[in-house]
């Protein structure tokens, strides 16, 4: 089987090489390939200028030709995968690619739509900001109980999919929004996450962390939106690829 790893990248380039060189160390097990997708958002901080030196075999480097948001490098990177599973992955250090077996230990029990990497799983609360952490049960309890879902992070970035389901659905978020439109879409379309612990880093604003108060009135306006929609708008009526 085939792991696409997508990383999304926007202005951080004193991360991106160390990201890049744990997710290429990364022991999948003997059952396991992967490729490496990495999607530069339009960086501004020679993020971009780094990446367009790299040649680096099994990675492959898309530049988007203006920052379209978080949301479209994600799409950009299903679209371009070529494996049975896609991990979606920051391009900071938040996040440990070494825990990806953990993933794919899911995947020789059952073959799960999807997998979510659990920042809040037992009760912890490893958040550098109060607001972020009661934000993310929130908007986590309201997701179970509109979709009928046991998840307990409903916003870690840390995602796997089953790739035949993530290109089935019809996304169209362009930002941070995508993470809870993907969650939502999933849980419509009739599908189970499951939820495992991992391990997280959290960042401040300073250090680089991107998410804001109104990312989460925004999550807020796309659960509801996603709950009210027809179940006819929750598939691409093109899924081939």
């Amino acid at each position: 089987m085939k792991l696409s790893i997508v990383i999304c990248v926007y202005n951080e380039k004193e991360t991106i090489m160390t990201v890049l060189d744990k997710v290429r160390a990364v022991d999948l097990g003997p059952d396991w390939e992967k490729e490496i997708i990495v999607v530069d958002n339009f960086s501004t901080d020679g993020t971009r200028e780094v990446l367009q030196a790299l040649a680096l075999p099994g990675v492959t480097v898309v530049f988007h030709p203006r920052n379209l948001g978080k949301g479209s490098s994600v799409r950009t990177g299903i679209a371009r995968s070529s494996g049975d599973y896609i991990f979606i992955q920051d391009a900071d250090l938040e996040y440990d690619p070494a825990e990806y077996p953990l993933f794919l230990d899911q995947v020789a029990e059952r073959r799960p739509a999807a997998v979510f990497g659990s920042r809040t799983m037992g009760g912890r609360a490893v958040y550098e900001y109060v607001a972020n952490y009661l934000g993310v049960r929130f908007l986590t309890l309201l997701t179970n109980l509109l979709f009928g879902a046991r998840l307990t992070d409903v916003a870690t970035a840390s995602k796997m999919i089953r790739a035949d389901v993530a290109k089935s659905l019809n996304l169209t978020g362009t930002g941070f929004d995508l993470d809870f439109e993907l969650t939502d879409k999933i849980l419509r379309a009739g599908h189970e996450i499951v939820d495992i612990p991992i391990t997280y880093r959290p960042r401040t604003v300073a250090q680089g962390k991107k998410i804001r108060p109104w990312d989460g009135i925004w999550a807020l306006r796309i659960i509801f939106r996603d709950r009210l929609l027809p179940q006819s708008a929750i598939l691409r009526r093109d899924t081939s690829g």
